[in-house]
């Protein structure tokens, strides 16, 4: 039986403690720590402690982390939901390709429609959303071609290297 996160082109999985440096590369990126949020390095020890605690379920920690696989178990991103709110059934979705030879190959498009469908069928969640810097052209582009629609801006919201930039929030509601 084929698993409801497998694909052509990618696999989601439960992380493992073999991920660990993987994690630790893509969490110390200073590529990405405009869009995470991030102000100070991880450490390997507060990645395996994370890592150690992955197996909660998310109705206790709000969050699920998956790692994209190739279908040959090459590891190449992170997807997750975070701030899950079961009472109202909403969670945000996040995805990350670690390495660019990956983007614009269908692997993100794929990873999240496989991400969506588990969330609305088994979490059976009411609407999913997405936060994105206005000036990512790819993000916006993934999502509106899975049918989110952009709902709200919050100006002036990240400021990164001396300049602000509005943040963006797509929302797809089940049909």
């Amino acid at each position: 039986m084929k698993s409801i996160l497998t694909g052509k082109r990618c696999i989601l999985r439960a992380l493992e403690p073999e991920d660990l440096d993987f994690l630790y590369t893509i969490e110390n990126d200073l590529n990405i720590w405009e869009i995470s949020n991030t102000l100070a390095p991880y450490s390997k020890a507060l990645l395996q402690d994370y890592l150690s605690n992955a197996h909660r379920d998310i109705y206790e920690v709000k969050q699920l982390r998956l790692c994209i696989c190739a279908p040959t178990g090459e590891r190449l991103g992170l997807i997750d939901l975070f701030n899950y709110d079961p009472k109202h059934k909403r969670a945000g979705i996040g995805v990350i390709l670690a390495y660019e030879k990956d983007r614009k190959q269908g692997i993100g498009t794929e990873a999240v429609t496989l991400l969506l469908n588990y969330a609305f069928s088994v979490l059976e969640l009411h609407q999913v959303y997405a936060n994105m810097l206005e000036d990512n052209t790819a993000s916006k582009q993934l999502f509106e071609r899975l049918g989110f629609h952009l709902v709200g801006a919050k100006k002036d919201w990240i400021y990164w290297n001396g300049s602000y930039k509005h943040e963006l929030m797509y929302q797809k509601i089940r049909s």
